[in-house]
């Protein structure tokens, strides 16, 4: 498989699975089951005005990633970080409207001249989607969270879900995509299973891209995290499912071992285990959606994973055609890839 190919299917499958958890993230599995039928959600729900599946918040603050390790390419930078603060100061923008920021950062930057469109200029991207409190919170505050310097003790999986272009974007390197993942993901979330798991995350598909299986790459992070304070919770959470996968145990109740996905080490967690446990994307995709818990979050890690190890066209078809700002997905995906070339 190329390596376009898997930024491509990483990308993309992030928001198949977004889209298909964001209708049912607040519902209980029996809610879910009454609703949909005995094996819950089985398909991606699609609305009449658009015809599209939508993307929550998870996929907008991707997106807004990517553009931030653009930004940060173009000046030659050695903050990424910085960069990445940036980005989301952006998105923030677009769901409250608030410029509260200085120096121009919602004005089109050189980087982004021969963007069609250019991000900002999105308009689903103005949509509110259930956005995160805490993202949302830290940085209406106007202070940029740090490793060191932590802005909060939230370990919510808001983080994790939105770093999966850093593992793309820093692939050659296991550490450096650790390392600025878990930079990332403080910027809103100062606890260690806020920001490790975001690191991890990064690093799994930095290794997946470099041709790593998952629970190769998986097992590589592992190596990775003692050397930061405060991993334990992530730790333990990656070695349970990898042990989950591995056992008898019903998927179901697998996934309910591994929590409800709201904090940032049970969500990775719930996201590998179910891209390791069932073969079929299709089925592993559901798997990681179909549980009384943070379904678009845990749906979008997992569909991260998949389709870097698969590529875009292990999805269905009908799912990549419907879900929503596809093609501005893939076009993101590619200026990543080519950017490194």
């Amino acid at each position: 498989m190329t390596t376009l190919a898997r930024f491509r299917g990483c990308l993309l499958g992030g928001a198949i699975g977004d889209a298909l958890g964001y209708p049912i993230e607040f519902m209980d599995w029996e809610d879910i089951r009454l609703e949909f039928g005995e094996e819950g959600l089985t398909e991606l729900i699609t609305y009449d005005k658009t015809g599209k599946a939508l993307i929550s918040d998870d996929t907008q603050m991707t997106l807004f990633t990517a553009s931030g390790l653009l930004w940060g390419q173009a000046e030659g930078s050695q903050n990424y970080a910085e960069c990445l603060y940036r980005a989301y100061l952006r998105w923030l923008y677009t769901q409250t409207g608030e410029k509260a920021v200085d120096g121009g950062i919602c004005k089109r930057q050189a980087f982004e001249k021969d963007d069609n469109p250019w991000i900002l200029d999105v308009r689903e991207l103005y949509a509110c989607r259930a956005p995160g409190l805490t993202c949302l919170s830290c940085l209406e505050e106007g202070r940029m969270g740090t490793v060191d310097k932590p802005v909060n003790d939230s370990k919510g999986c808001g983080g994790v879900m939105r770093v999966a272009p850093v593992g793309l974007f820093f692939r050659r390197s296991l550490d450096e995509a650790f390392r600025i993942g878990a930079e990332a993901a403080a910027i809103t979330h100062g606890h260690p299973s806020g920001y490790l798991p975001a690191g991890a995350f990064a690093a799994v598909i930095a290794g997946i891209t470099q041709g790593m299986g998952l629970e190769e790459a998986v097992n590589a992070a592992l190596g990775l995290l003692p050397r930061w304070e405060g991993h334990e919770e992530t730790s333990r959470a990656l070695a349970l499912a990898l042990e989950l996968a591995k056992s008898p145990l019903a998927p179901k109740e697998a996934v309910t071992q591994l929590g409800e996905g709201w904090v940032g080490e049970e969500a990775l967690a719930m996201a590998v285990y179910c891209a390791l446990a069932e073969k079929d994307v299709q089925k592993a995709l559901l798997l990681s959606v179909n549980h009384a818990g943070d379904s678009d979050s845990t749906g979008a890690i997992c569909g991260n994973l998949l389709g870097a190890l698969y590529g875009e066209e292990a999805f269905p078809a009908e799912w990549r055609k419907n879900v929503e700002l596809g093609g501005y997905i893939l076009a993101m995906a590619e200026r990543l890839y080519r950017s490194l070339q």
